[in-house]
């Protein structure tokens, strides 16, 4: 007799959270197509939209390779989520799979690294989208929209994973189809003459191009690309296996990555003043949108902008709201946060403590934030450094826990991917801002303190019932 969906596609024997002494209290109701989508909304398949004057200045012009240096950076880390969501399918993403491939004491530095980029990103989409929001509409504050953005996606995270995916599908073809309707734009402009400099320039260009100056700018373009790793936090809410779970992972990355070359491509062509932006940057953040308006009027403009205000504000702030609550639950779960933070809703079956926590954090950063000058600058390069460092301890913990731990002999998956995307990653990490790497390594020192403070409490980081068995 043949298994009802539900039943087919629940996680295997032996892969739920009960074998590592933790009770299944999340809801179990993502689909393969539910986590892809999750990671593409969180990846934002227009994040290019909001950047794309920075990363074209950085990278001198060159911003579609930097793109796909980022996307192959990148691909080498979905590869090590992959395999360590199968060794370990729980919530908690690089905290659970270096403190369980490694050991405890990392996982909660490498926890406590990560957690600059979750609990931030979601202060820095709210700001992003509240700016562009006032530019609109400067009748209304910055810091209303603010409010409202952090209300509305509390709200729809409150009421359960099922409701966030279910807004995830209708934001995602929204954004689907502006991006569809501005490269078409691009093309017909392109073929009308419209395009400056040689085809092949977005991707190389001998009379600016060198290492430095692209891995630098790829420190600024892989911010597009964080969100796939967010897929791993919902592990213990997805009725798929672990190898779908890292498959996801890998085509989100792969899907969104084309995405980015393909608009960052015809963007680049169609820059209108290219000796400008490349010479002074782009302060006001519009240089898309005066692309924009340049390939086909000033509704074009109006268009993109907006939908990016609202892509970043709403879907992407969403799904990163949801991850993060995910993160410190697991973190709570292990008595390495405070444990009010794992308390699960009754009802709606979300971690509702830790989902609130991020809107607070969330609303005091991105109010304080409005104030400074530079605070986008300031939380996109303190988001992009915690990613980075902690995907360096991913790497490191797929090959403890696969070579040296189990003696693996999989050589290209648990050691040769790791330690390209090690090496590449950084790279990346010495090539970002000095101030990304300071207030960086400021935040891990704290995290060194916090950790001995536990030492010396008698209160030593230790995992419930650590299972290390792998199905090959």
């Amino acid at each position: 007799m043949s298994s009802t969906p539900e039943t087919s596609s629940m996680p295997a024997s032996g892969e739920g959270v009960e074998r590592f002494g933790y009770k299944q209290e999340l809801q179990r109701s993502l689909s393969y197509s539910d986590l892809l989508i999750y990671g593409l909304i969180f990846m934002v398949p227009i994040a290019p939209f909001g950047i794309f004057g920075g990363v074209f200045q950085a990278s001198g012009g060159m911003v579609a390779l930097a793109y796909v240096i980022g996307m192959v950076a990148m691909a080498f880390t979905a590869l090590s989520y992959a395999q360590m969501a199968r060794a370990f399918p729980m919530a908690g993403s690089v905290y659970t799979y270096t403190g369980r491939g490694i050991s405890p004491p990392v996982g909660f530095l490498a926890g406590w690294v990560i957690l600059l980029d979750y609990v931030l990103v979601p202060a820095l989409l709210y700001l992003v989208a509240s700016a562009a929001m006032a530019s609109f509409v400067p009748a209304v504050p910055i810091w209303v929209w603010l409010i409202g953005f952090i209300v509305l996606n509390t709200g729809v995270n409150y009421f359960g994973i099922k409701m966030t995916a279910r807004t995830n599908k209708i934001m995602l073809i929204g954004e689907l189809i502006v991006l569809a309707v501005f490269l078409v734009i691009g093309a017909v402009a392109l073929a009308q003459g419209k395009g400056h400099g040689d085809f092949f320039s977005p991707l190389y260009d001998s009379s600016t191009f060198s290492w430095s100056l692209v891995f630098g700018a790829v420190s600024v373009a892989v911010l597009s690309f964080l969100g796939f790793d967010g897929i791993s936090m919902l592990a213990e809410e997805s009725r798929e296996d672990s190898r779908r779970l890292g498959r996801s992972m890998v085509m989100a990355l792969a899907v969104a990555g084309v995405l980015f070359i393909v608009q960052t491509w015809v963007a680049a062509l169609l820059v209108p003043d290219r000796a400008g932006l490349l010479a002074n940057g782009d302060p006001a953040g519009t240089a898309f949108y005066d692309t924009a308006e340049y390939a086909g009027g000033h509704w074009l403009s109006v268009l993109t902008a907006v939908t990016t205000a609202v892509a970043w504000g709403f879907a992407n702030s969403l799904v990163a709201q949801a991850a993060t609550s995910r993160l410190l639950f697991a973190m709570a779960r292990d008595r390495q946060l405070p444990a009010f933070l794992g308390k699960v809703h009754p009802t709606h079956k979300v971690p509702v403590n830790a989902t609130l926590l991020v809107a607070l954090v969330s609303l005091g950063l991105g109010l304080y934030m409005t104030t400074r000058d530079d605070g986008i600058t300031l939380l996109s390069s303190l988001v992009n450094f915690g990613a980075m460092t902690a995907f360096l301890a991913l790497h490191v913990s797929v090959v403890w826990h696969y070579v040296i731990r189990r003696g693996s002999r999989d050589w290209w998956r648990h050691l040769i991917a790791p330690a390209i995307g090690f090496l590449i990653l950084l790279y990346v990490v010495i090539n970002a801002k000095v101030a990304a790497q300071v207030l960086g390594f400021v935040w891990l020192a704290i995290g060194v303190v916090v950790l001995a403070g536990a030492y010396l409490l008698g209160r030593r980081p230790t995992l419930s019932a650590v299972d290390t068995e792998v199905s090959e």
